[in-house]
């Protein structure tokens, strides 16, 4: 196969694997480059980059260890987030727990009605307060889940695997316009 070589080059590989300047545009012989193996009509994780293969592989091992069978990221994420949707119907309907781990300044400006109060600061004495039932789930919200995801991480490595997260925290239950009440006010009244 004939190439041209661009003026600009400065040096071409031959067909002997040799480099020679290049000072006008003129025919040079090159090999022709090797055709790409046809891929397989499945790819197999051999076949697959390295980092893709890490991927799909962290993705399961996580999947497995949070219970979620399936992807179904409106409900659970790998990291161990929920929606908000999905905290608000799970706590409402009695399946799970909600914990607002804000501090009480914060939660002065209302709070999701029946939600356990629990500020961050005092979780290491209170620690007892959390339910451990795995088939009741716990949720934690803070205002933005910056806090409730940091102190999931810290609640797995005590053993709590049940511990979720809700994505969005209270602002976005706040901004959605959703039930609020004043701490100590009894659901509904």
């Amino acid at each position: 196969m004939t190439r041209w070589v661009a003026a600009h080059a400065l040096l071409s590989p031959t067909s002997f694997g040799m480099y020679r300047r290049a000072s006008a545009p003129y025919p040079v012989e090159q090999p022709d480059p090797p055709e790409p193996e046809p891929m397989p009509m499945t790819a197999t994780p051999s076949r697959l980059h390295p980092s893709r293969q890490r991927r799909i592989l962290l993705g399961g091992i996580a999947a497995a260890l949070s219970g979620v069978a399936h992807a179904d990221h409106d409900r659970v994420a790998v990291d161990g987030a929920v929606s908000l949707d999905y905290a608000r119907a799970e706590f409402e309907a009695g399946r799970a727990v909600l914990i607002d781990i804000r501090e009480p300044d914060e939660h002065a400006t209302g709070v999701a009605p029946g939600a356990m109060l629990l500020p961050m600061r005092q979780l290491g004495r209170r620690l007892a307060e959390i339910p451990t039932d795995p088939s009741r789930p716990v949720l934690l919200i803070c205002r933005t889940q910056n806090r409730s995801s940091a102190t999931l991480r810290a609640l797995r490595e005590h053993g709590y695997g049940h511990v979720r997260y809700v994505h969005g925290g209270m602002s976005e239950w706040a901004r959605r316009g959703w039930p609020m009440v004043k701490p100590g006010a009894k659901p509904g009244g």
